[in-house]
């Protein structure tokens, strides 16, 4: 199913995104998780990332393809210009829409490992709207885009930046999942500012549940995010990490709760495939499971 078509019924859609694992055992640690704790929780949809420079290409079509046909879920596939031609990411798309995948999530992405900045690679996109309008010519996905309450890392100017971001959904973008954030209000800001000029979309805000300090202060530096003094507070005065774990769980519960009473469509979480965390706010705030 499409999943612009889940949004608009009366009810959040939640949904979880995975990166794919770097060895053998580790995809199967995956699907057991997807099968065994999250399956259950009948997410609207999961989505998988794609690796810098297309690294993890042939494992991110596997694992949307596998995580649809074995495990029922609906599937939306992470895809980057960075490191393909156009004739190379048609063969992808070629791919997914023969394995029945229905819906992508174009993207710039980042540079390789080693490299400072983007270069648009020979015969290819430097640009998310760019690939979002090649893909519109030809193929029939419903195409989601990314979005940074916060601003992207490499535009500083925020309204260029969301400017931008009208492009893409003007080029084809059918609903929006933002970078993670920990402050509610950033969210609704950036919602207000994007409606403001003429992006009717849905925005589902990401949200990430810290699992320990070194871990979401690399993430926020990637990102360009910002930590809240009193979270970075919190987890300073953890004495270990499962103490950091519970304290992530309690902050993404207010936030997802805030979030969800001012209006949000949904929650996407970014899971880093481990279950705990997800389970203990789904029930928190008394998603059946």
């Amino acid at each position: 199913m499409k999943i612009v078509d889940k949004f608009g019924r009366g009810r959040p859609v939640f949904s979880f995104e995975f990166f794919p694992p770097k060895t053998s055992e580790g995809v199967e640690t995956l699907y057991r998780t997807i099968q065994r704790e999250l399956a259950p929780l009948e997410p609207a949809f999961v989505s998988v990332t794609y690796g810098a420079g297309g690294s993890t290409q042939d494992l991110t079509v596997e694992l949307v393809s596998t995580i649809k046909q074995q495990f029922g879920l609906d599937t939306m596939c992470h895809l980057t210009c960075v490191g393909h031609s156009a004739p190379e990411l048609a063969g992808i798309l070629d791919r997914l829409a023969n394995n029945g995948i229905e819906n992508v999530l174009p993207l710039r992405g980042d540079p390789p490992r080693g490299q400072d900045h983007f270069a648009r690679p020979a015969e290819g996109f430097g640009y998310a709207q760019e690939l979002v309008r090649f893909i519109r010519s030809r193929w029939e996905f419903c195409l989601g885009g990314a979005s940074y309450p916060e601003g992207h890392p490499d535009c500083p100017d925020r309204d260029a930046d969301l400017l931008h971001l009208r492009e893409k959904v003007e080029a084809g973008s059918q609903f929006l999942i933002t970078q993670l954030f920990f402050e509610p209000e950033l969210y609704f800001d950036f919602v207000a500012r994007a409606r403001a000029i003429g992006i009717a979309v849905p925005i589902v805000p990401g949200v990430l549940p810290v699992l320990s300090l070194g871990q979401i202060e690399r993430f926020t530096s990637l990102c360009g995010a910002s930590i809240p003094a009193r979270l970075h507070g919190r987890l300073q005065a953890c004495p270990d990490e499962a103490a950091m774990v519970q304290v992530g769980i309690e902050w993404a519960i207010d936030q997802c709760r805030a979030l969800l009473d001012g209006g949000a469509p949904g929650i996407h979480f970014y899971t880093l495939n481990r279950a705990y965390s997800v389970r203990a706010i789904m029930e928190s705030l008394a998603v059946p499971v």
